[in-house]
């Protein structure tokens, strides 16, 4: 597996756990993007506070105002992300901005359900509708006809927990209302694998590893992931897909995980 070499790239929920791990990976390679934009919900806030520190020492990093649930705050992100780049298309598409209520079946509720699907599954079809002229332009501008991650593509961040084969830690997190989304997430990842080839952009989906994040270590026992193990690896077989990995299911390592 090669190294990841690609001109822009976005990543959704930047300011803590893996979206601030891969900001930090990718501003740490050998041949860091041009523009590295990361979005987050408030980017003056006190938990974006990382995310600042770094903006201050590298100026190919843009901090970007986006609330995934708001089809104008994607809208807005677009256009300034679009300033940007000007004519040269964005790369990378990385949707990791995520959220999970530890409810169980019995508890879960409608509120619960609607706002985790908002969050998990819709926001990342919305961005991906929204930013499909840059990923599009991103890839007429580059040479070949295969698809890989350098060229462009969508990569959404997804979880073992949304397998219907694996039903993976069930009697210790139900979390059904998480489940379902990451499963439709998966859906969703494959419709986009078969509608955007024909742009030329690859498209997957990846279980990160249980990490250790303010998400994964409210599950009880501590994850045996870390941030830098999970982002590591994960940006390693990223750099390596291509044509016959569009539309797949995959964790950090590079294995095939079953739908």
């Amino acid at each position: 597996m090669g190294e990841l070499r690609v001109r822009s790239v976005l990543v959704t929920g930047a300011n803590r756990g893996i979206g601030l791990g891969l900001v930090q990976h990718l501003l740490g390679l050998p041949n860091p993007p041009e523009w590295v934009f990361a979005a987050c919900r408030d980017p003056k806030g006190q938990r974006a506070q990382e995310l600042q520190n770094l903006a201050s020492k590298h100026p190919n990093l843009v901090i970007i105002p986006l609330e995934v649930t708001k089809p104008a705050s994607i809208k807005a992100a677009a256009a300034s992300v679009g300033e940007r780049l000007k004519d040269s298309g964005l790369n990378l598409l990385i949707n990791n901005a995520g959220m999970l209520v530890y409810k169980t079946l019995d508890t879960e509720t409608q509120e619960d359900m609607a706002q985790v699907y908002a969050t998990n599954t819709i926001g990342p079809l919305l961005l991906s509708q929204e930013f499909l002229p840059l990923l599009k332009k991103a890839a007429q501008g580059s040479p070949g006809s295969g698809l890989s991650c350098s060229k462009a593509a969508i990569i959404n961040i997804s979880s073992v927990g949304g397998s219907i084969k694996e039903v993976h830690m069930w009697k210790a997190a139900q979390c059904v209302s998480y489940r379902c989304s990451k499963a439709a997430l998966n859906m969703l990842t494959k419709c986009q694998s078969l509608g955007y080839r024909e742009h030329g952009i690859l498209c997957a989906v990846f279980h990160p590893g249980w990490v250790q994040t303010d998400m994964g270590n409210t599950a009880g026992d501590k994850p045996p992931v870390t941030v830098d193990e999970s982002v590591g690896g994960m940006l390693k077989v990223i750099s390596s897909l291509s044509e016959k990995d569009t539309g797949t299911f995959l964790d950090w390592e590079g294995k095939v995980v079953p739908w």
